[in-house]
């Protein structure tokens, strides 16, 4: 704990209330920091601003008095180069000490992916910076995936037997408040994955195992994935997101496993079989 309040640090953490956003708000203040949160909503209080990332409304006000930030598009925004590069030019405008930005494993691929233009936005800044591309978000199976598991006890996507370096987003957080705390890996970017790679028949087989429920994997249609995307409310052109990048997955470019998070904060990821112990209770 940081014992010098007057060196305290300011941190701006966009999406606060994520799965990611959550766990790092919890990190930094227990490392010391004064955190300043966004919200779409009406702020509970003073250490929170409302911002609209679609209109940037609000963005300015967020940035007042800020030392580094984290950066992301929340989900549901298929240009997320739109979202992101205001807030990179009002970093760079208030000059702050360091951002860190979090965008997906694969977008350092094509240049004219809308995450990959932010990150070379930011790249060219002149800020230190650090860029955080993760894999699939073992998470993602009590949140975007539940309805299946919980309904018919099946996870139901597209995804063939590929693999996937599956990852812990309490480690994505772990990493991210580390680059934000310290100088040691600044101006790099970091594909973060989980220990092992692992097809979506082991993920179901771990859910049984912690749950004492028989749950299996179903390969479903594209078709039957992007209708269920849409009918859950999800905008026509980021259900078209998803749907690309799940084809990715499928293709098995999300099978890599990096040393990434270890090399970072000093620990090994999280497995398969403790995020299930975990989240047993979101299953039952």
């Amino acid at each position: 704990m940081n014992q010098n309040k007057t060196n305290q640090e300011t941190v701006l953490v966009v999406g606060a209330s994520g799965t990611v956003g959550s766990e790092l708000v919890r990190l930094l203040k227990a490392d010391g920091a004064i955190v300043r949160t966004t919200t779409s909503r009406e702020p509970k209080d003073a250490a929170s601003v409302k911002v609209n990332l679609a209109t940037g409304e609000g963005v300015s006000k967020a940035f007042e008095g800020v030392d580094k930030a984290f950066l992301l598009s929340p989900p549901g925004y298929a240009d997320q180069h739109a979202i992101l590069s205001p807030l990179v030019q009002e970093a760079k405008r208030r000059g702050l000490k360091k951002v860190v930005l979090m965008t997906a494993m694969g977008v350092n691929a094509n240049d004219a992916n809308p995450f990959r233009r932010a990150e070379l936005e930011l790249e060219k800044s002149g800020l230190k910076y650090a860029i955080v591309r993760p894999n699939w978000f073992l998470q993602n199976f009590h949140t975007f995936w539940i309805q299946g598991i919980k309904e018919q006890g099946k996870i139901l996507l597209p995804a063939g037997k590929a693999k996937v370096g599956f990852i812990d987003a309490r480690d994505i957080a772990a990493v991210i408040a580390k680059l934000l705390m310290t100088s040691k890996f600044d101006n790099q970017a970091f594909d973060l994955t989980g220990p092992e790679s692992l097809d979506h028949a082991q993920v179901a087989g771990a859910i049984s195992a912690a749950t004492g429920k028989k749950i299996s994997y179903q390969e479903i249609s594209v078709e039957d994935f992007r209708s269920g995307l849409i009918g859950a409310g999800l905008p026509k052109d980021y259900a078209e997101v998803l749907v690309t990048i799940m084809g990715f997955l499928r293709e098995g470019y999300n099978a890599a496993v990096t040393s990434s998070v270890q090399d970072i904060t000093g620990r090994a990821p999280r497995s398969l079989g403790a995020y299930a112990v975990d989240y047993q209770a979101q299953w039952q």
